[in-house]
């Protein structure tokens, strides 16, 4: 029995060693811009979100250890693609205002910052203050840039996914004929 204890250690401790070996991105490409907020706001964004929703990524030690190392790269990679702060410019005024209001749905319903980041990351956590600097100006923000209904956003999602090489146009005639019959115009 000591002897398979043994083996499976000596096993184990390879397979560790052999994970470091493969590689991870950890790469912050450059910021092309900004969101355009109050100095409080910018401040709260980057202390609680910039992380996992910029190119600003803080990389901890403990991303540069296997196999948690291709966990928070793929969490990051998730978060940019969801809301990137640091390519605000790509997003339309419509997709921009819908973001804002996003940000402040996910964090009142306490889905963000997420709950296992906040352990190694307390600064991360949201105060009563900072909920009350974050939501008027995510409703004044929010509001910003078109129609803001829901048949708005749902336009700004499939215009997003088009734009990066999301669905194919049958498929938005499909949404559209669901959706009452409309066609998209191309």
């Amino acid at each position: 029995m000591k002897k398979v204890l043994k083996l499976g250690l000596a096993v184990l401790a390879t397979l560790f060693l052999l994970a470091q070996f493969v590689p991870v991105d950890r790469a912050n490409p450059p910021v092309e811009t900004e969101i355009d907020a109050p100095p409080e706001v910018l401040a709260l964004l980057g202390r609680s979100c910039y992380d996992c929703h910029s190119h600003q990524t803080r990389w901890p030690w403990y991303s540069r250890v296997a196999p948690v190392s291709w966990l928070v790269v793929r969490d990051v990679e998730e978060g940019r693609e969801h809301l990137n702060f640091s390519t605000w410019n790509r997003y339309s005024p419509k997709e921009r205002s819908h973001k804002i209001e996003e940000i402040w749905e996910e964090v009142e319903k306490g889905e963000m910052p997420l709950w296992f980041y906040l352990p190694l990351h307390p600064e991360a956590r949201l105060s009563d203050g900072d909920l009350a600097t974050l939501r008027p100006w995510s409703e004044a923000e929010g509001g910003k840039g078109g129609e803001g209904g829901k048949e708005s956003q749902e336009d700004d999602h499939r215009d997003s996914e088009h734009r990066d090489g999301g669905r194919r146009d049958e498929e938005h005639r499909e949404e559209e004929h669901e959706r009452g019959g409309r066609r998209l115009n191309d």
